[in-house]
C-alpha cells in the first residue's frame, strides 16, 4: 500500500490535474509551436489513411477536453463525490475505451 501512497503523493505534487484543467485553448490553437506539428501530423495520417489513428487521436483530444469541463469540476464537492454525475462518466468513459479496443484490436482493414 506504501507504494500507492508514494504514487498519490507524487501525482499531487506535480498538480497535473490544476495544469490540465487551466489550459488556454485559444491560446494554445493559436501559437504556431502547437499548431505547426499538430496539423502536420495530422496531415500526414490523412495522407497515409491511418483513419484509425485518426480517431484514436479525436478519442484523446476528446477526453482531454470533456475532463476540463465545469460538469468534471462538480464531481466531487467538498470531498464527497457526487454519485448522481458519476454514472454518466463511468459509461462515457467505457464506451471511449470500447472504441478504442474495438479499432486496436478489432478487424483489421
Amino acid at each position: 500500500m506504501s507504494m500507492f501512497s508514494g504514487i498519490v503523493e507524487w501525482f499531487d505534487s506535480t498538480h497535473l490535474h490544476e495544469q490540465i484543467t487551466e489550459v488556454d485553448f485559444v491560446g494554445l490553437f493559436t501559437n504556431p509551436w502547437f499548431m505547426v506539428p499538430f496539423v502536420g501530423i495530422v496531415v500526414y495520417l490523412l495522407y497515409k489513411q491511418s483513419f484509425k489513428d485518426l480517431i484514436l487521436l479525436a478519442m484523446l483530444i476528446g477526453v482531454w477536453w470533456v475532463s476540463g469541463t465545469e460538469y468534471m469540476d462538480t464531481l466531487i464537492v467538498g470531498n464527497e463525490l457526487q454519485m448522481d454525475k458519476v454514472l454518466p462518466v463511468v459509461f462515457g468513459g467505457a464506451a471511449a475505451l470500447g472504441l478504442a479496443i474495438y479499432i486496436l484490436f478489432g478487424r483489421s482493414d
